[in-house]
Order: C-alpha cells, then structure tokens, then sequence
C-alpha cells in the first residue's frame, strides 16, 4: 500500500495554479491535476484558477475539488451555497490606495482607519469555509469613506469608516502640517448569530441553544489624523483614536506612522502605537483572527466567544502596538506586527509574512503566520488552535514551471445537528504542486 501511494505521489503530484499573490493587472490561464494530503488523508486534485483584468476591473476565479481514494468529492469543497459563489474568488475595480476601490468575494487584510476597530481583517481563514464579502472604498480628495460588509451567506461584519479634511474647505488649506488634518468616524456591528453568544448548550437534537446571547457586537469609533510632512522620499503622521464597543468597554490609542522609500532600492514603514484600555474592552476587535475567535462550541456544555472573553476583562489593561514593513529591491518584503498588554500574561498578538519572489532567478519562498493569546516567547511558534500558517518553497526549471512544496497549519469548521458552522478546529495540509503559468 506505501508503495502504490508512492506512485500515485509521484504520478499525481499537486498540479496547480500561481497562487493569486501575482501584480493585480497579470491575466493568467492555469490549472491542473494532482494531489494533497489534508490531515494524513490523500485526495486527487483538481484546480482552475485564472486571473483576467482590463484596466482597473480585475477577476479572479477559483475552483477547487478534491476526490478521495473512494471516489467521491470531499464533503467540505461544496456543502453550502457559498461554496459555489466562492468559485468567483473575487471581481474588483482599481486597487486598496486608488480613489475608488471596490471588491467582491474573498477578503485579505482589510483595515478601516488607522486599526483601532477593525485590522488586518479576513473573511475567509478557512478555505473550507469560503465567504464572498464587499469592500468599497472612496476618496474625494477632501472627504471619502471606506466601508466592507464580509458575509453575504450567513450574515457578518457591516463595517464603516467616514472621514474628512475639514480645513480644506477654508483659506486653512494652505497652511503648512495643519492644512492636511484629518478626522475620522466609525461604525462596526456583527450580525452572525453567533456573535454575540456568551453561554449555551446542545438540546436532545444536537443543535446549539444560546442561554446568555447579547444579540450582535458593535463598535463606534472616532479619530484625528495628521500628517507631519510628506516628501517623495519619506512621509510621517500622527494619530489618536477612541473606540466604544457598546455594552463593553472603551480604549484610547495615541501613534505614530513613518514611510519612507529609495527608488526601488529600499523602502519601510513603521507603526508604533500607545494603547489605553478600559476594562471589557480590546483593541482592534475585529481583527486578523476574528473568523476563528467569535464562536466555538468545544462541547456540549462549553463555548468560547470573543464577547465573552470580553465581558470577562474585569480590570483596565493599557499597552503597546508595533508594526514594521520592509521591501528590498522588490526582491524580498517583510511584515511584522505585534501587541502585548502591560499585566495580561496571554495578551501576545503576533502576524508575520515574508517574501522572496525574484523575478529572473528560479527559486522562490514565501510564507505567513498569525498567533493570538501568545504567553511567552516559547509559546510564540508553537502550532496549536490559536494559530494559522502558510510556508511555501520552490524552484522554477522552466518559464512555464514552478514546482513547490506547500505546508499550511489552518483550519476546517466544525458542524451542529443542523449543518451550521459552530466552530473551527485546526487542520494540517501538506502540498507538493506543480504550477503551469500561461500568462497573457
């Protein structure tokens, strides 16, 4: 048996696309047959994941199916409505920094302001659970607003941010440093059902009872931005944030952002940011992790919540955010950040990613991974059901060829009586591919 599957590795290994990391104006034709391996488990693969963009409208598609050695499709790849939409992965116009972005589908990293609601967020942390959210953004020069709604299939975040520059619109504009003054004001709320779940129970039929259910979670927010200087070398900004998640807590943050680029050769920014905390309260509640920490029935009798680990902060907790980001010669880019409170030893929120993707040599590396509730410096990298990993290496022996091995810590949801996701558990996924590009 060893043998045969041997063979089949061999014959079958995992032929995929380039990975939808490409420029946002590429048009790529791809796709394959293979293998993976998800928990031990081999499935055959199929996978055809094309990307086309036309100016500033761009689409992406995503079709997955994986079969297992007995013939039938994987239950997970389509067992909800949303898993046929999800096969648009998305269709946007312009990108994040242009005067009008929108995008419709998978969601990565989303933030509204500066973070202090909402971070680094994304809809879709399981590839088993895909999600189709909207992002529109809009900017008028001197006012715009960015706004993201994450789950059309069974309800999710309604975020908003509006912003303006009030003193362009006096004889103010002109002035130096203050001209450029930017307020802020945010709205968040949740409207899964399940986000505001503190306690609950199985009844005799398996399905989920909510004894104690605050309904949604919502967040407001305002801000003050303003720009010290900006050069075509460097550029640098102050802010200061309030939030009030309603029926919890409120946080202050005061912090400072600093960019700066040489032609190409070398460019960084830097986030350093001071947070004071009342009780019942975190910063940036909706953040890179949020689709793994709102709800979790472990058992029938306990459930772990986001809202609830809030409602149980019963003491004022202040501390510190930082983030860095580094690009060498467009050849490697490095991102960073991480938060840890003044007296909660389990306050530790981690998030790296790095890449080297150079374009004329054949070899490439990449890699993500987030952790929450971090402890101490030895739990920080210790793979468990606070984390989530991306690793990927490989070398490309043709222009058309990437052949690579791909590791993922992730994570697969779990299920009531009903069919309805109550949670997520971890989920290891091991994937040698081989990538076809056909770009056009």
């Amino acid at each position: 048996m060893k043998k045969l599957w041997f063979l089949l590795f061999v014959l079958f290994s995992v032929v995929s696309i380039y990975p939808q990391t490409m420029t946002q104006n590429s048009n790529n034709l791809s796709g394959g047959l293979g293998m993976n391996f998800i928990d031990g488990k081999g499935y055959f693969n199929f996978r055809f994941t094309p990307e086309f963009a036309i100016s500033k409208v761009g689409v992406g598609l995503d079709l997955n199916l994986e079969v297992g050695t007995d013939g039938k499709i994987r239950k997970e790849n389509f067992n909800e409505t949303s898993d046929y939409l999800s096969i648009i992965r998305y269709v946007r116009y312009g990108n994040k920094k242009d005067p009008v972005f929108v995008r419709v589908g998978a969601i990565d990293a989303y933030t509204l302001g500066h973070g202090s609601v909402m971070y680094m967020y994304n809809n879709s942390p399981s590839f088993d659970a895909r999600k189709i959210g909207l992002v529109v953004d809009i900017d008028f020069d001197k006012w715009g607003f960015e706004s993201i709604y994450s789950d059309f299939s069974q309800g999710g975040i309604f975020g908003a941010r509006a912003y303006t520059k009030p003193l362009k619109f006096t004889a103010l504009s002109e002035v130096p440093v203050l001209g450029n003054l930017e307020a802020g004001a945010t709205f968040a709320t949740d409207l899964n059902k399940y986000s505001g779940v503190r306690t609950g129970h199985t009844d005799a039929n398996g399905a989920f009872v909510a004894d104690v259910d605050d309904k949604s979670v919502s967040v407001m927010g305002i801000d003050l931005g303003l720009p010290l200087f900006t050069t075509s070398f460097a550029s640098s900004s102050l802010y200061l944030d309030y939030v009030k998640i309603m029926n919890a807590g409120n946080g202050t943050s005061a912090g400072i952002l600093f960019n700066f680029g040489s032609g190409g050769m070398l460019s960084a920014s830097f986030k350093l940011e001071r947070r004071w905390n009342s009780s019942e309260f975190a910063p940036s509640y909706f953040n890179a992790l949020y689709e793994l920490e709102r709800f979790k029935f472990s058992s029938p009798n306990i459930v772990q919540s986001k809202f609830n680990a809030l409602k149980l902060m019963t003491s004022a907790d202040n501390g510190y955010f930082g983030g860095l980001g580094v690009n060498v010669l467009n050849l490697v880019t490095v991102n960073g950040s991480y938060q840890r409170l003044d007296k909660d030893s389990k306050s530790g929120l981690l998030h790296i990613s790095a890449d080297l993707v150079p374009k004329d040599l054949p070899f490439l590396a990449r890699a993500g991974y987030d952790k929450m509730n971090i402890q101490s410096e030895s739990d920080m990298f210790k793979l468990d059901d606070r984390s989530v990993l991306f690793a990927e290496t490989g070398y490309k022996p043709y222009s058309f060829m990437l052949v690579t091995m791909v590791y993922q810590w992730t994570y697969t949801p779990t299920r009531d009586a009903s069919d309805n996701i109550t949670g997520f558990k971890p989920q290891k996924k091991v994937e040698p591919r081989v990538y076809f590009i056909y770009p056009f």
